[in-house]
């Protein structure tokens, strides 16, 4: 979904743009992240005239000491400033000098988004990538991984997005993940956010396009997967019968694959996502059955 010309204005207005483009294609530096809910908890300190606050700068993960005064905070030594305007919604990252929000804009917005677990999820045009209503993405990603078993197993993780699944499976005792992500601006939002895991040792990032470098892999060679694509209508091409045929291929005989579809009405689509899907993966030599949000599928040929 291409942005207007009047989008995009808007999002220079709200700080997403420097320059006519989103922020340095370099890694940003770790430091302090805020959302609206700490920045005001920060405020009210400040207004009530306390001098220390216990409050997260890395979403959840941990809690910190942070010194306030009317003009700013301090937080490990260094001075930062309160912002002029803290926006619902937005994570806002320190670069060098200033609060700035964790977007970027190449073809598309890619966006952190905050969510009341902890975990943040991330929006590419305004969808949103994970179901955060109910549930963590953590805790959504740990019940997905859970259904392929992965201990001891190489796993194939086609769209690794913010690294949740391959977290899971890390957790869960993998002997191998191999994750591919296409998207730059989604790996760069990796390296702002604290829950994603860092690649080493068990865990392997390329910066790829799974379609064409399942083209590469040996026959047999992973011994379950997991494929959470984008929508059917931004990524048609990974929902395709040659695509699962490849997955089949690279699968070892009764490996695990589960396949998530999300539930998208049938209605206002005009299709039936999930069960195309397990038709698509019974011609490529998997049984298949609806399970949740997705499809869990056992290659039999």
């Amino acid at each position: 979904m291409a942005l207007s010309a009047q989008q995009v204005e808007q999002y220079q207005q709200d700080g997403y743009v420097c320059g006519g483009r989103f922020h340095d294609t370099e890694q940003p530096m770790k430091g302090p992240l805020l959302t609206q809910k700490v920045h005001e908890a920060l405020r009210a300190a400040a207004s009530a005239g306390v001098q220390t606050v216990e409050c997260s700068l890395d979403l959840e993960r941990s809690t910190t000491s942070v010194e306030v005064d009317a003009e700013g905070w301090t937080w490990q030594g260094r001075r930062y400033p309160f912002l002029e305007s803290c926006k619902d919604r937005t994570i806002y990252y320190w670069a060098e000098d200033a609060f700035q929000p964790a977007a970027r804009f190449t073809t598309s917005l890619t966006k952190l988004v905050p969510t009341a677990w902890g975990p943040p999820t991330f929006e590419i045009d305004g969808i949103k990538m994970h179901p955060t209503e109910h549930v963590s993405p953590y805790a959504d990603a740990e019940r997905k991984v859970d259904l392929i078993q992965p201990r001891g197993k190489v796993i194939l993780d086609t769209c690794g997005g913010l690294g949740y699944t391959a977290a899971a499976c890390l957790k869960g005792g993998a002997k191998q993940v191999l994750s591919y992500e296409k998207n730059e601006d989604v790996i760069w939002l990796r390296g702002l956010n604290p829950w994603s895991p860092e690649s080493g040792g068990a865990l392997t990032l390329a910066h790829a396009d799974i379609v064409e470098q399942i083209l590469t892999m040996p026959d047999a060679s992973v011994d379950a997967v997991l494929h959470d694509p984008p929508r059917f209508g931004i990524a048609g091409e990974l929902y395709s019968q040659a695509f699962y045929d490849q997955l089949a291929r690279v699968l070892k005989r009764r490996g695990r694959l589960f396949h998530y579809t999300g539930t998208p009405n049938k209605l206002t689509s005009g299709r039936d996502v999930p069960n195309e899907v397990a038709k698509r993966l019974r011609r490529a030599g998997f049984t298949a059955e609806l399970n949740g949000d997705g499809v869990l599928a056992t290659r039999t040929q």
